[in-house]
């Protein structure tokens, strides 16, 4: 008994230490409408009518905007035609290496197009290949970013093997990329008439201006010996190397199509185009057969048309 009702200790005393030390540690949230999803909601209530007031909305913005894509979409037209096995005689149509290794058989390659509608300026000029991994890790990897930006990563060759040095230096550029450098060019005439391949603006501003440095220029390419693709020009810097711009942008399908350029000459309906094709075939030396296909495009698309290839006009049998 505490006399004179005084107050104990024990009556006096906070919470037990075991208390407090829980309530510290505890994981729950601090309560708050937002977290506990009590602020205030608009719930609406689709009905009949709302659902086909919405739907015919959408409908009325959206139908002739497809009709109008459709119709643009029409007005493409692309000559298409694989020239790689055609282009091997038929004398060597059962050994095409022997063909490849020939010295004495012409490489050129010639071949009738037929334009199947009136093609306005400007046609665009592609080259597809078939069955061509670019997206292989390995391939895709082999490549030096900072050595094509600037000369002070001249030496940045680490993820470049094999095609990293040579005995008298770095290789610039590096990699198994521009090492393939597609190397067939094509020439193309017009009633006897050669017509002008532009390659201006083929590639993009932001990879000419930021990815390939204008006083970077190359240096110990295709100088080895074995050469994998086309050589490049030791006086242009790589900002203006348009070709190997646009081949270094690799493609994510092994089906892939890149721009080779330009013409700005008007084609009319029927009329006959002779192509001209100079390059090597890909071949698989196992099977003695053509592991890649090429083919050549001419397309033309509308002004109110991005460069599609979704609706195309195809005209793959367009050849004399």
């Amino acid at each position: 008994m505490n006399p004179g009702g005084a107050v104990g200790p024990s009556d006096t005393s906070p919470a037990s230490p075991a208390a407090a030390a829980k309530k510290k540690n505890s994981k729950k949230p601090k309560y708050s409408r937002f977290s506990q999803q009590e602020l205030p909601a608009c719930k609406p209530i689709l009905s009949h009518g709302w659902v086909i007031t919405a739907f015919v909305s959408i409908g009325v913005i959206f139908i002739p905007i497809g009709l109008a894509s459709l119709f643009a979409s029409e007005q493409v037209v692309e000559i298409k035609h694989r020239y790689d096995k055609d282009c091997i005689p038929s004398t060597y149509s059962n050994d095409a290496l022997a063909y490849i290794q020939s010295n004495t058989t012409n490489k050129t390659c010639i071949r009738s197009l037929t334009v199947p509608k009136k093609m306005k300026s400007p046609i665009y000029v592609y080259y597809q290949l078939d069955n061509f991994y670019q997206n292989h890790r390995r391939y895709y990897k082999s490549r030096s970013d900072n050595q094509l930006r600037s000369t002070a990563y001249e030496f940045d060759t680490e993820d470049c093997d094999p095609e990293s040095n040579t005995a008298g230096g770095p290789i610039v550029p590096c990699g198994l990329i521009a090492w393939s450098l597609f190397n067939d060019t094509y020439g193309l005439s017009l009633q006897n008439k050669v017509l002008e391949i532009s390659k201006k603006d083929i590639a993009w501003k932001s990879d000419q201006q930021h990815k390939f440095g204008s006083d970077v220029y190359p240096k110990n390419f295709q100088s080895s010996g074995l050469i994998g693709g086309a050589k490049l020009n030791d006086s242009i810097p790589l900002s203006e190397q348009v070709d190997l711009i646009v081949w270094m942008r690799t493609a994510a399908l092994p089906t892939f199509r890149k721009l080779y350029g330009k013409i700005e000459v008007d084609l009319e309906a029927k009329q006959s185009i002779s192509v001209a094709a100079w390059g090597s075939i890909l071949l698989d030396v196992e099977h003695n057969s053509c592991w890649a296909v090429k083919l050549v495009l001419l397309q033309y698309t509308s002004p109110f048309t991005t460069i599609t290839h979704a609706l195309p006009f195809h005209a793959e049998d367009a050849v004399a």
